[in-house]
């Protein structure tokens, strides 16, 4: 592999799902930002124990009305030629948070809940409006305004029609201003880029990547051990040792800030019984799922987020496994008897059917519960949990998610799934939680947003709107002569890495 990389200038790097979406705003799964954050690029960059810095926007001012100024550089440009101005980014944060405008995506629920819009006021200065602290709104858009060209995206893919996606199946069909401009598309496979020649920045590593996925664990190790991929990620625990005894890779991990969880949505029964909730927590054993299923490569979990995220608790345990509580709470629920159906994907996350398998198993084992496991593939959960919580709207009511907090703080773990209002997609109704997570964003002092938020999660940990499970953690297979360390954000950069 090593000899490949250093004659031919070309990687290939391979996920565990392919993007089903090629528009940059349409998804909010890190798979696809690994693929999309090389052709478009956010406002800032975000380091875990860094902060936010400069990207495309060199400065930014809060303006103490709700609003921040942010000039972008005035030499950014497409990959089509066409010049990068502040109407471009408005209009991109419009399409995201306005369901009037272009699509419906989960990034206006996930990841910009609290922006309200923006409007261009010089050719290279916007300013955005939003309802939440500065600090938190900057983490928002900064992290996921991904700049469309707008009239681009108008005239070639109806963009700014309710619901209408970027789509298509050719190279001239992404149009961003990353460092990497897509040569070869083929829908479902593979994307390949390479160097973007006008890129405004620093050169990056690579002449070309190819992107693919296999969703197999056992094909991404085949990669790496035959040379296919300079890099795999999400390589299972057992695998490990293959990868470490192959000539040429070796295996390089993090505790990641993705947290893996069960969630329940409260407004069907038996899942609006808070004692119903708190006995699927304590039916669960996780240090036994870590150590057995994970080998270790995890740490169970009693909370949203993971340690190193702003807000975390230090004080709050994970819940032990105790039957004879989880049976006493089942009775005290009401609920005592009842038939349960969780749903787990297969091959999004380490081991997850296995995970999921075994946490069901576990719920089964109870006296007064019958849980059965169905295992799907990962877009009937990943739908399941944008579908809100409508009863009369929602078929799925428990399964598996993971969601990395790649914004390092709290609120992005917290805000999608609990807060009530403008949010269709939430996953879990109450007001008390909802509303102290609203509160926490209109904190502005550091310290006091801390404590809030660190609040706001021993809240949760008692409402146990999910099955918390645990922590996981990143694996990679990686080709010895790429000098790259991951990251806690899962985030893949080529430009962080060196040959």
């Amino acid at each position: 592999m090593s000899g490949r990389l250093q004659e031919l200038d070309d990687v290939t790097f391979t996920l565990s799902e392919f993007p089903d979406t090629i528009d940059p705003l349409d998804h909010i799964t890190g798979d696809y930002f690994d693929v999309y954050d090389h052709v478009y690029e956010p406002l800032f960059e975000f380091e875990p124990e860094v902060g936010v810095t400069p990207w495309v926007a060199e400065e930014w001012e809060p303006q103490g009305d709700g609003t921040t100024r942010v000039e972008l550089r005035d030499d950014v440009v497409f990959h089509n030629g066409d010049e990068l101005t502040a109407e471009d980014v408005a209009w991109t944060i419009d399409r995201t948070v306005d369901p009037d405008i272009g699509v419906a995506s989960p990034i206006g629920t996930f990841g910009l809940g609290s922006i309200e819009g923006a409007e261009a006021v010089d050719e290279y200065v916007l300013e955005i409006s939003y309802g939440a602290s500065p600090g938190l709104a900057e983490f928002e858009f900064g992290n996921y305004t991904r700049a469309i060209n707008r009239d681009w995206a108008i005239e070639n893919h109806d963009a700014d029609e309710p619901g209408e996606a970027i789509s298509g199946a050719a190279p001239e069909d992404f149009n961003g201003t990353g460092p990497y401009e897509v040569v070869e598309f083929t829908p479902g496979e593979e994307i390949v880029v390479e160097r973007f020649d006008d890129y405004w920045g620093e050169d990056v590593p690579f002449e070309r990547i190819t992107f693919n996925a296999a969703s197999e664990a056992a094909s991404r190790v085949a990669a790496v051990e035959t040379g296919e991929s300079e890099l795999a990620i999400n390589i299972l625990p057992e695998d490990v040792p293959i990868v470490e005894e192959t000539p040429d890779a070796e295996i390089r991990n993090v505790t990641s800030f993705r947290s893996i969880f069960l969630p329940m949505k409260n407004t069907v029964e038996p899942f609006d019984s808070q004692e119903f909730r708190q006995a699927m927590n304590y039916a669960v054993d996780n240090e036994e799922i870590v150590d057995t299923i994970l080998a270790g490569f995890g740490e169970p979990r009693g909370q949203p987020v993971s340690p190193g995220v702003f807000g975390f608790n230090p004080d709050i345990e994970p819940y032990e496994q105790d039957i004879g509580t989880a049976e006493s709470l089942v009775e005290e629920s009401g609920y005592g008897g009842v038939e349960i159906e969780l749903y787990v994907p297969s091959g999004r996350y380490l081991n997850d059917a296995a995970i999921g398998e075994t946490a069901g198993d576990m719920i089964d084992q109870l006296d007064n519960v019958d849980c059965n496991v169905n295992v799907v593939d990962f877009g009937v959960v990943s739908d399941a949990n944008q579908a809100g919580v409508d009863p009369d709207e929602i078929d799925i009511h428990f399964y598996m998610i993971g969601w990395g907090v790649i914004t390092g703080d709290t609120d992005y773990g917290v805000s999608g799934f609990f807060t009530i209002p403008d949010n269709p997609n939430r996953t879990f109704d109450d007001e008390e939680l909802s509303d102290a997570i609203l509160e926490s964003q209109q904190i502005e002092d550091p310290d006091e947003r801390e404590e809030a938020l660190q609040e706001v999660n021993e809240l949760a940990h008692g409402k146990a709107p999910f099955v918390f499970l645990h922590t996981q953690e990143s694996i990679y297979g990686v080709d010895q002569s790429i000098q790259w360390e991951p990251r806690e954000d899962e985030t893949i950069y080529a430009w962080e890495m060196e040959t």
